[in-house]
């Protein structure tokens, strides 16, 4: 049986992607509502029975959470039959739904934390979907081992929190089969989310780490879903994340979600640095939101920190209140001053740290000992491996130090809580502690304090003097490199590393007056009661829909293999420039104007040596030839440069400097355009841009006649682009009063004179021709750069403002998919080439010119293809015509020379002639069958194509041809009815076809 995940490729690669509109019905989940804490049970009687089928009472849009753990909890039942669920109150995403629209379905995809025997897999899955809307994930615990114990927290959780892999033990080295596993679980993730998934209305929100990949997965499946992917960790420094092997195929996979989530600033620059240094990409703010333009998408940035649920922690302060533990802990610290540390023992949480901090307080204010206690509560570690064995053994190590030298009988100074505790105790503590002390080295948003900060407040609505009314003073030291520490202004930051400086700290927190310790609270608590949980999930959804809400808007598709995978998404009018088209619309037109720019258009943008090579200068000259074409090269380069290179074409018009020199064809001298021929802004100009030169390695200074560029190309990106953005407006402002412009354009800034653009070189070129009596009717414009969009924003109004006709032919063409003003692409220079090589062999000789003065009628094209590399051994196949309802009209014409291989034509327009393949003179070893082949011939516009359809073996190898076409048709409307056929590579002499009567001519 064929998996879902195969079809789906084989989907991709055929191009059926699902439709995406929405539709009217479709099967829903049930809808089971639970009651928080509630335990259910599942035995084996009750297995059985569940189902899955009822349709769902609400509508509308649902979403979807996926983390590696789903928010339950399960244990087998004592009799070993069957298993008990219950939610887990501790997990964030249990509250998420209070965000949302309450018409809103919520559904869970995840692991669960215990090994479901793959017997009970099944039975477990239809009852947790039925019973807590939560499909599990079953992940074989070989792969579970080396996926979430192997590389999520031996390789990511210690980079993430900037610890590099200088040795096995020190970080852990990078391991292909952990990444393997990593990849091979989030692969099975996504076919959970896939088997649930409705893609034109649903949301997927993915979650940490764990699913970094998670994102290609399901984009290569559905190209407009909606997804959300929060990291809840902290995310490092390109100087740290660089050194992952994966680094770009993790990017990559994260870019392929419509909004990506971070806790604090820091964490979202240090990803779009990333982003820039890695895969060249520039974020832009605009509105105060952040977007990475991507193939056409915007991949929106959050920056907004986790908050709790106020009325959950309210609920289990009242159960800590009525199961007295908060009056147990007063009496077991009476009259001590309790500072309390809430972690997990990992070692990150920087619990060593805080413990020699107490001990330094306590040693450099002796008046506390005997009065102050901290009580470290450690939670059971998650993770594996020496250094966490060795961590933990350093901290019992410290206590019992501790309190042996600063102990005395029946005062410790410190109690070291090392056992899994319940909330409501944990919250106990909270109550009674003066202080918390929190010195992670790194750590992500760490909300302690947060649920802190609300058990000082207390349960809101009681009487006073109740147990329940909090003494509203929560003092906090803070460690800066935390999440949530930008967010408590009340708090004391301190750097833990900085062991006197945070016991300083921790004096000054108990020390402080009450008046102030209120003050601090009152803000503490007026921004976590305004920043809860459902405020961060209310506003990530707000963020998805805009992020997404032109979707259905652009056309997508997807390309790539593997993690190369990304979606293009394109404005519906922007198009790959198809060369039948412009041949077609080149061959009917009687005027043309071709407007070319060089670097990055004719000479890859990276290439070093920058000289046309013979082959651009030979089609320039072929197109300059046709007294139909006028054909300008638009350049930032200076007259002295492109009179050199192009010299070769005499008939060429020449656009230096943006258009500030113009030399019009079959000139010699140079004509000035601008507003001002004075260049005293030169000298003011250029001592700025040497300063930033200097500052910026990799940068430079090119002085041209009438302008300054400052390039930095060669510079670090991150830094090229702060210091281009900061001269830009350095610039401006030097320059206000001065009659020039400062524009900033790919890795450049340029100072030139204001009125010269390339958009007013193709005005001065069109009007040029129309004084001539020789309005343009086509017109070509090909650029890669800002300065080209001028070109292009001119020719899309140059009809309203009637500067060329309304039955011009425009196509104004960028190269690369990014947004343009221009309506058409083309993916590089070697594609720019190939297609104005079609154009020159399409091109009337002068001879052919002369004839139509005579009155002789032009051929017009009607087919085009073109293979550079193919050289035929035999032409002595012969075809003819025929119609495939009438066998009696047939007419031979044994002088055709097609290429013997060449067994079909196609098009998708309008398949009704067909070409018959005739036997070869068997005195000639061409290969041949008898195969009758389909022509495809669009009567609307005139194509035709001729296309290998098999491969050929020469003695040289094997050489596939398929899909190339090898030949050119034009038709000949005269009275001879003549089809002229030529082989446009390599050059072959041209044959005539004579066609009788009876015979169909296309």
């Amino acid at each position: 049986m064929m998996s879902r995940s195969y079809t789906n490729l084989l989907d991709l690669a055929s191009g059926n992607f699902p439709v995406m509109g929405r539709e009217k019905e479709r099967k829903r989940f049930p809808r089971v509502m639970t009651v928080p804490g509630n335990i259910v049970e599942l035995d084996d009687e009750q297995a059985n029975s569940v189902t899955s089928e009822n349709p769902s009472s609400v509508a509308g849009d649902r979403m979807i959470i996926v983390a590696n753990l789903l928010p339950l909890k399960a244990k087998r039942r004592p009799d070993n039959k069957g298993w008990s669920f219950s939610w887990n109150e501790d997990s964030l995403l249990l509250r998420v739904k209070d965000g949302l629209p309450e018409d809103m379905e919520l559904l869970y995809v995840g692991s669960l934390p215990v090994d479901v025997d793959p017997i009970e897999q099944d039975d477990v899955a239809s009852y947790l979907l039925e019973k807590f809307k939560c499909v599990p994930a079953f992940l074989p615990p070989n792969l579970l081992a080396k996926y979430y114990h192997g590389f999520c927290k031996k390789q990511l959780w210690p980079l993430f929190h900037y610890m590099l892999p200088f040795s096995g033990d020190h970080g852990g080295r990078f391991d292909r089969s952990m990444w393997e596993a990593y990849v091979s679980a989030n692969k099975m993730f996504s076919q959970k989310v896939i088997e649930v998934l409705n893609p034109e209305e649903d949301f997927v929100w993915i979650h940490d780490y764990h699913l970094m990949v998670l994102p290609t997965f399901l984009r290569r499946r559905f190209v407009r879903l909606r997804m959300g992917f929060f990291l809840h960790s902290p995310f490092p420094s390109s100087e740290i994340y660089r050194s992952l092997p994966v680094r770009e195929e993790i990017l990559k996979a994260l870019l392929n979600s419509d909004l990506i989530g971070f806790h604090t600033f820091d964490y979202a620059r240090h990803f779009l640095s990333c982003c820039s240094r890695m895969l060249g990409l520039e974020y832009q703010s605009k509105r105060g939101y952040i977007g990475l333009e991507y193939y056409g998408r915007t991949v929106g940035i959050k920056i907004m920190p986790v908050g709790i649920h106020i009325g959950h922690i309210e609920s289990v302060i009242r159960q800590a209140d009525k199961e007295l533990k908060v009056e147990e802990l007063k009496r077991q610290f009476e009259g001590k001053t309790v500072l309390l540390g809430v972690d997990d023992m990992d070692i990150f949480k920087g619990i060593n740290l805080k413990l020699l901090a107490f001990e330094n307080m306590l040693r450099q204010h002796p008046n506390w000992q005997g009065r102050a206690v901290l009580v470290q509560i450690a939670n059971p570690a998650r993770g594996k491996g020496i250094e966490l064995e060795a961590i933990e053994a350093e901290i019992e190590e410290t206590c019992k130090k501790i309190n042996k030298e600063l102990g005395r009988p029946g005062y410790e100074p410190i109690v070291f809580i090392h056992r899994p505790i319940s909330i409501s105790e944990r919250m106990a503590y909270y109550t009674i502690a003066e202080c918390v002390v929190v010195t992670a080295v790194r750590d992500g948003m760490n909300l302690t304090p947060y649920e802190y900060i609300i058990c000082r407040q207390g349960v809101s609505g009681v009487e006073t003097g109740s147990d329940l009314v909090g003494p509203k003073k929560s003092m906090l030291v803070v460690s800066e490199f935390i999440g949530c520490s930008p967010s408590l202004s009340g708090a004391i930051r301190v750097n833990p590393w900085n062991v006197e400086s945070t016991a300083e700290a921790m004096n000054e927190s108990i020390s402080m007056a009450e008046s102030e310790k209120e003050l601090r609270h009152e803000k503490h608590y007026r921004y976590v009661s305004t920043h809860d949980v459902a405020f961060w999930s209310r506003s990530f959804l707000q963020d998805m829909e805009r992020t997404c809400a032109d979707h259905f808007r652009k056309r997508c598709w997807g390309i790539g293999l593997g993690f190369g995978f990304r979606v293009v998404a394109l404005d519906p009018n922007f198009r790959k420039l198809s060369i039948d088209d412009i041949v077609s619309a080149y061959c009917r037109s009687k005027s043309r104007a071709i407007l070319l720019d060089y670097d990055g258009t004719l000479m890859p943008q990276n290439q070093i040596v920058k000289t046309p090579s013979p082959q651009v200068l030979s089609l320039l000259n072929s197109l300059c030839g046709d007294p139909k074409n006028i054909v300008f090269m638009v350049s930032g380069r200076g007259r002295d440069c492109l009179n050199r290179w192009f010299h070769p074409c005499k008939k060429l018009g020449l656009a230096a400097e943006h258009g500030y020199f113009i030399r019009w064809p079959q000139h010699e001298e140079w004509e000035t355009y601008g507003q001002s021929s004075e260049f005293g802004w030169m000298q003011m100009a250029e001592p700025v841009m040497k300063s930033y030169t200097e500052a910026t390695d990799g940068s430079g200074i090119e002085r041209k006649e009438s302008s300054l560029v400052w390039h930095y190309n060669d510079a670090d990106p991150g830094f090229g682009f702060s210091q281009a953005k900061e001269m830009l407006d350095h610039l401006e402002s030097v320059l206000a009063n001065e009659p020039v412009a400062v524009k900033s354009g790919q890795f450049i800034v340029e100072v030139k004179p204001q009125g010269v653009s390339k958009g007013i070189v193709a005005e001065k070129v069109f009007t040029s021709m129309t004084e001539k009596g020789k309005q343009a009717d086509f017109v070509l414009c090909i650029g890669d750069d800002r300065s080209d969009e001028d070109m292009f924003e001119l020719i899309g109004s140059a009809v309203s403002r009637h500067i060329l006709s309304y039955n011009t032919e425009v196509f104004g063409c960028t190269v690369g998919q990014k947004p343009s003003k221009a309506k058409y692409y083309l993916d590089d220079s070697s594609e720019v080439v190939a297609m104005l090589e079609s154009l020159a062999e399409a091109t009337d000789s002068p001879a052919t010119s002369d004839e139509e003065e005579a009155g002789a009628a032009s051929p017009r094209k009607i087919g085009h293809a073109h293979n550079k590399h193919y050289k035929p051994s035999h032409l002595s196949d012969a075809y003819h015509f025929g119609h495939p309802d009438n066998t009696n009209c047939s007419r031979w014409i044994p002088t055709a020379t097609v290429d013997p291989i060449a067994t079909s034509i196609t098009c998708n327009c309008h398949p009704q002639p067909v070409l018959h393949r005739l036997p070869p003179d068997p005195s000639s070893n061409a290969l041949h069958d008898d195969t009758t082949s389909p022509i495809a011939l669009c009567e609307s516009t005139g194509i035709l194509s001729l296309r290998a359809s098999k491969s050929r073996h020469t003695r040289a190898g094997r050489e596939t041809l398929r899909g190339m076409t090898l030949a050119t048709l034009f038709y000949r409307s005269n009275s001879t009815n003549t089809i002229e056929l030529r082989i446009l590579s390599p050059p072959i002499k041209k044959e005539s076809i004579q066609a009788g009567d009876g015979g169909v001519v296309c």
